[in-house]
């Protein structure tokens, strides 16, 4: 029998790590389980066994690529948004020396356009992506990355709704971010916030 404990992906309790079904619940201890023993933690996603974590650098790297793709996508609604001149207002950069309140609005109005457009484009990009059979943006999917729950399961798209904005507290404290690369099980502010992880498979 192997040295360890599983937890039910449906209940959390703990059962004995020969066990078939749950000593509380009854349910089946098949795919979507965490096996702690003393290996290690291995936790099956999708019926995928996934060790080990995603650390800094490498989700560094899957940012990178996932902001050169939101940008790339974004890029035509931007184009178009401004040929139209929806967020211009049909004002000219030329004539800018002196600008009325009436410009200085205009041009923060823009501003708010382009953010939102980004804001809007970033979210679905991300919570589609990771709510997903892939569990991962497609830096992530690059990388071989997957974004669970603590479960190992795949996480829905309102907690990977909650996941994206909570992004906004970690990178207005900053340290959010970096705190992947310190915390035992390389999770960034929004992952604890979220219930979330982010495996190596």
């Amino acid at each position: 029998m192997t040295n360890g404990i599983v937890f039910c992906s449906k209940c959390g309790a703990q059962n004995s790590a020969g066990a078939t079904f749950c000593q509380l619940c009854g349910s089946g201890l098949g795919t979507g389980l965490t096996a702690v023993a003393a290996a290690g933690p291995v936790v099956y996603s999708q019926g995928i066994p996934i060790a080990g974590y995603g650390g800094f650098w490498l989700r560094f790297v899957a940012f990178i690529v996932d902001s050169i793709v939101v940008r790339v996508v974004a890029f035509p609604f931007i184009a178009a948004l401004g040929a139209l001149g929806i967020l211009h207002g049909g004002i000219r950069l030329d004539h800018m020396e002196n600008p009325t309140p009436e410009q200085v609005a205009a041009f923060a109005a823009a501003g708010l356009g382009f953010a939102v457009v980004f804001v809007v484009l970033n979210w679905l990009y991300e919570a589609l992506l990771t709510s997903s059979a892939w569990q991962a943006t497609l830096g992530k999917k690059m990388l071989n990355l997957r974004v669970t729950d603590e479960a190992g399961n795949r996480i829905s798209f309102a907690r990977a709704s909650g996941r994206y904005f909570a992004k906004f507290l970690s990178t207005f404290l900053m340290i959010g971010f970096i705190m992947a690369a310190f915390t035992d099980r390389k999770r960034a502010l929004h992952d604890i916030l979220a219930g979330t992880l982010v495996r190596k498979s």
